[in-house]
This record gives structure tokens, sequence and C-alpha cells, in this order.
């Protein structure tokens, strides 16, 4: 199985197809008794099975599977295959059982699962590694074309505002560069709350911003799109942070009624790292440096949309920020500072994931303020995590995610 061969068998089947085409070819070539594709959903909280070839047994139902505690979770969360023993077929032979991250610039998209006759050497797993990875770009290109892979990604029916609230995020939730690793994670109220993130890479640039809008449901979803549309409008004309955040405040005033949104914008310049930001009357960053977690004070200017009156465009201050190699930046809503969430120490839960990728840590955060009100939220939770390695760094190993440019500073899987 080339990788040539394998991306032109996905392309000549149908989009809802393909991953069934790839996990057959597999299931041939290696002769195995099952072979599937299991995507997570929006959470990271639980699997789906969808592409298969042939069908076993096993003790997980075929369908949704929750993650904690399962060998599909330390997969992920590790981004290494893991080969188990056990499971029988129908006529009792015992099968080996290997799992494989299915990932793509450190987006979590899924797993590949495979039922193999006997453990697989080397070869074989040197094969199903790179089938995996084909995988994710598979999924990518297809994804576009059919609803599949968002009925998967949903464990739970969304309403209509949470519907919106999620196809204003990023394809992706999470991005590994050379330079940086960041990723994004949001869990909405049981009534929307109107929390978005967004981010995206320019050749000499990253861009990121956090937003909360006011209000519940479809009010708020409606006004986080103006917000997020006026927002990536202004950026992808090449606008300035500041007259991105004009061009954010004068689309609410215009268009949002009475409403206002918060929201945090950062630009970190991929050239020499210097990092500029605005803060319009949201909740401040934390950032984690030489094990330590420090709250960041910047000048507060007004939310989006906020004196919605007023004759003239208000004037957004443009800041820096001291963002050193190794440092860990989290970005928050004030959904992660609700009641419920009183009695948890932020900073010490910080320290404590830091040796995970932001995209486990991101969803710790905020399964942790799950967990505190008890599986229920009175507003939208949203974290964005980034980890900055600085501008020394400029290859990295598609496989591992590790820098290239400095061997002795392996990166977080």
């Amino acid at each position: 199985m080339t990788l040539a061969g394998t991306l032109e068998a996905a392309e000549a089947a149908a989009p809802v197809e393909s991953l069934d085409v790839v996990a057959r070819m597999l299931k041939e070539h290696l002769g195995a008794a099952s072979v599937s594709f299991l995507i997570t959903d929006f959470t990271g909280s639980s699997v789906v099975r969808l592409g298969a070839a042939g069908s076993i047994e096993t003790d997980e139902p075929a369908r949704r599977i929750k993650l904690r505690g399962t060998l599909y979770d330390d997969v992920i969360r590790s981004q290494q295959p893991r080969v188990e023993a056990g499971n029988g077929d129908e006529d009792g032979e015992q099968l080996v059982r290997v799992v494989a991250p299915v990932t793509n610039r450190g987006d979590a998209i899924g797993l590949l699962e495979l039922f193999l006759p006997a453990a697989p050497d080397a070869e074989v797993m040197q094969e199903i590694g790179e089938t995996a990875h084909a995988l994710a770009y598979i999924v990518i290109a297809n994804r576009s074309f059919t609803d599949l892979y968002q009925w998967g990604r949903r464990t739970t029916p969304l309403s209509l505002a949470a519907e919106i609230q999620h196809r204003l995020l990023p394809a992706s939730l999470a991005c590994e560069a050379a330079q940086f690793a960041v990723a994004g994670a949001l869990e909405p109220a049981d009534h929307v709350g109107g929390d978005t993130f967004d981010y995206v890479i320019d050749r000499d640039t990253v861009q990121l911003s956090v937003t909360d809008a006011m209000g519940h449901d479809v009010d708020a979803a409606m006004l986080a799109t103006l917000v997020v549309g006026a927002l990536r409008r202004a950026r992808r004309e090449g606008a300035s942070l500041e007259e991105q955040a004009r061009q954010a405040d004068r689309a609410i005033r215009d268009h949002g009624r009475t409403g206002y949104v918060t929201g945090q914008l950062l630009r970190i310049s991929l050239l020499d790292g210097t990092t500029e930001f605005i803060n319009a009357g949201h909740p401040w960053p934390l950032r984690m440096r030489d094990g330590e977690v420090r709250e960041i004070v910047p000048l507060v200017d007004l939310p989006f949309g906020f004196g919605h009156h007023a004759s003239h465009d208000y004037a957004y201050r443009l800041q820096t920020l001291d963002l050193r190699p190794g440092d860990r930046l989290v970005m928050l809503t004030d959904g992660m500072l609700e009641r419920n969430a009183r009695t948890l120490d932020l900073a010490d839960l910080i320290i404590r994931t830091r040796e995970l990728h932001p995209r486990e840590a991101a969803r710790t955060l905020i399964g942790t303020i799950i967990d505190a009100g008890d599986g229920h939220l009175d507003d939208d939770a949203t974290v964005m995590c980034l980890d900055w390695h600085g501008v020394a760094n400029s290859q990295r190993d598609a496989a591992t995610g590790a820098d290239l440019t400095d061997a002795s500073q392996p990166s977080r899987t």
C-alpha cells in the first residue's frame, strides 16, 4: 500500500465511502479480521466508529464510545500506537488489536483500529502508521463534501444556537508548527452563551482570538457570528490588530442591536517573536513560565459594541506581551471562572497539565470545569492554549511533532 495508491483509491470513491475503501485495502493487505476508523467528537470525550471493513465483537459499543480510561484515550493522549492481545473472532482465534492515532498537525481527528491474526512487526507497524497519517488527509479532503464527519462529531444533538456556534470555530481545533502549538476547546452551556475562538497562520504571523457574546441561545450566537465575521474579514484584508478591533466594534454597533461582545485579539510575529494584543473587556490571560503561572494584567478597553449609540469609533489600544520560548499562554472566557469553578485553583491546574500537549491541556481544563458543575454549565467555557517554542525553530517532524532545529528540545505529544 503506497501513499499515492491509498489517496487515489480514496479519491475514486464517493466522499462517504472513502474511509471504507481504505479500510478494505488495509484489511486485505494485512489479512486483518477487522479495520475501522473512529472519529473524535467535538469535546474530545468520545469517539464514533465510521469507516469499517469486516466486523469483530469487542467489549465496546459499536457506535459511541466514551474515551476516559480506555486504550483509545491512551493513544489520543500519547499520540503513539498501541498493541494489545486478547480479543477472539467468531472461531475463537486470538487476535491482536492495534490502535493508531489519525492526526494532522496536532489535530487529533480520530483513530485507526485493526484486529490482526498475529503481532505486527516493525514493518507492519510502519505501514499502519503511514496509513493512519494518510487517513487524516483523506478526512480533511472529504469532510467539506458530506455531513458524515459532522454527524460523527456530535455525541449529543445540538441546538440551533450550538450548531451556529460550532460552525464559527476553525476547522481544526489544534495546530502544530515549528514555532508554536495551539489548541482550543469549547463546551457550550445548557443555554449557549456565544463563546468562540479562532486562529490563523500567515507567512509571518500567527493570530488568535477569543470572544464572548452577551446573552444566551440564538441571540448570542448571532452576535458571535457578527463579531467573528467582522474579525475574519478585516484580518483577511491584512488589517492591523487595531483595525480588526475597530471593524468588530462597528459591526456590533451597526447590526447587533443593543448587544456587545468581549474579546481578546493576539498577533505573534514568526520573524522576531514580537507579540501584540488587544483586550476588549475580556478576562485576563494567564502565562506559565518556568513552572509559575501569573495573570497578565492588560489595559482593558470597552467590549465590541458597548456604548451602542456612540457617534464615533472607539480607539482600541495596542499592547505588547512578553512571550518567551518555553512559555504557555492560556486565554479563556468567563465561563471558566463561573461560581461552580471558584473552588478550583486554575493556576495549579495549568501547572499540573504543563507536560500535556495544548490539545490535551485545554480539554483537561474544560473537563474539570464540567465536573465542578456536575455536568452542567451556566455559561460557555472556552480555553485557548498556546505553547510558544520561539522563532529559532523553523522545522518540525511531521510524524512526531518534534522540533528538528534543536534535537535537545523534544516536543510534547
